[in-house]
């Protein structure tokens, strides 16, 4: 079998545009967004479906769902997370809470004041919680809430029923 001119053309342009835009290039694109902001690339879990940003900076990240994953403590992300992204900061977090002490707070926002600290601050209103930056460097795996639920089950040494 060879290849014709228009079947050479064709398989040149499919490998130029796998290799233009690959298949996971939401996440490794919000990942870059973030670090070009003085951010972690790690902020957000590696099942971003997609994001918006406006020109007055409102970010906007679609998740494939509620998830839950774990940084130094468990986090929740709702399907879409809201925030206003400046350099160092996402301020005005909407959709993301952390738990503390078997109660979950919102975020508020996330801060990186001062780069060579190592540290990010985490803002849950009542307080601010400063953890080590490098936590956030990759994305975590975010799962599904009942997904935790069974591993915890697991654990505990209980059959999942389904």
């Amino acid at each position: 079998m060879s290849l014709t001119p228009k079947s050479f053309l064709f398989l040149f342009l499919s490998l130029l545009l796998l290799l233009l835009f690959p298949l996971s290039a939401t996440s490794s694109s919000i990942q870059k967004l973030l670090q070009n902001h003085g951010l972690p690339g790690g902020l957000f879990p590696e099942n971003v479906k997609s994001f918006d940003l406006d020109q007055n900076g409102h970010l906007e990240v679609h998740l494939d769902g509620p998830c839950m994953a774990k940084y130094e403590t468990r986090v929740h992300f709702d399907s879409v997370v809201r925030a206003n992204l400046s350099y160092g900061g996402l301020v005005g977090l909407q959709g993301l809470s952390q738990e503390e002490l078997f109660l979950w707070f919102p975020v508020k926002g996330i801060i990186v004041s001062d780069p060579s600290s190592g540290l990010i601050l985490f803002d849950i209103g009542l307080a601010h919680k400063q953890l080590s930056r490098s936590l956030f460097e990759d994305p975590p795996v975010c799962k599904p809430q009942g997904a935790q639920l069974e591993d915890f089950g697991r654990k505990m040494g209980f059959a999942v029923l389904r």
